[in-house]
């Protein structure tokens, strides 16, 4: 009843079957660990965000890589914005998608080390991207910086080109690396999210607090392929029944019509 099973079609049909179930599970847990991940991030920014600032330079030093843990720590510096040095991170996007440039500005600490802060998001000023855009001035003189404690970007862990040949003064990244080379001096690992002083106008708009509440579809997405692959056999079941089905009913019809042939003479 079932010899149709080793059939071309339907051995194809088993193999493919097979390897549905265990990919489809993978995919499960790989969407589950990605659950587990952003419920652990969302933790460590909400505890980032409630601690009390802290030395820049005890959280980083130059060379360094800002660890998961200190992801958005709250973090104070003192010293001067060296305006001169000052450039801009294309492509970026404000809180209602505007596109525009990120502000860069090295600080000045007292024992000479830099650390890279960006001052907020800017619109483009006109139609040419070569230009350098219109930025208004960060405070003079020496002053105390707060923001969020960032890791540097890179191509891979952002999926941002680090395009060559741009116009002068101009980035794709933000990199303390990138800084140290071009500036010749020591810059503290990572960079720092300015919330404090705020600009005395509209711009430079500060860079908005990150959601830390939200978990997304994950979990949801998990349970899915779960069951995605829970319904691969059953559905090779389903269609191996029916086919026998419908083979035996075909075989009774065959039979019913040669029994009712009428003999020759």
């Amino acid at each position: 009843m079932y010899r149709f099973l080793l059939s071309r079609q339907w051995v194809i049909l088993t193999l493919v079957a097979l390897a549905l179930i265990p990919t489809m599970i993978e995919l499960g847990f790989w969407q589950l660990h990605r659950h587990e991940h952003r419920v652990a991030l969302n933790k460590v920014i909400a505890d980032s965000l409630a601690a009390k600032p802290v030395p820049a330079e005890s959280m980083t030093s130059p060379g360094a890589e800002v660890e998961d843990e200190d992801l958005y720590r709250r973090v104070t510096a003192k010293g001067h914005f060296d305006r001169a040095n000052e450039v801009v991170v294309r492509r970026r996007t404000n809180a209602d998608d505007r596109v525009g440039y990120h502000v860069l500005t090295p600080f000045v600490l007292y024992d000479g080390k830099v650390l890279i802060v960006n001052r907020g998001w800017i619109p483009s000023n006109g139609a040419s991207q070569t230009t350098f855009p219109k930025i208004p001035a960060p405070p003079k003189g020496e002053i105390t910086v707060t923001g969020r404690l960032m890791p540097d970007q890179t191509t891979a862990d952002s999926g941002i080109k680090n395009v060559e040949g741009l116009p002068d003064r101009q980035v794709m990244l933000i990199n303390s690396e990138q800084q140290a080379e071009r500036l010749g001096k020591q810059v503290l690992g990572g960079y720092v999210e300015l919330t404090d002083p705020e600009p005395t106008g509209d711009t430079p708009e500060l860079i908005s607090e990150p959601d830390h509440d939200s978990i997304g579809n994950h979990m949801a997405y998990a349970v899915q392929w779960w069951l995605f692959a829970a319904g691969v056999p059953i559905g090779w079941f389903v269609l191996a029944r029916r086919e026998a089905r419908d083979r035996a009913a075909q075989d009774e019809q065959e039979e019913t019509a040669e029994a009712e042939e009428p003999a020759t003479v």
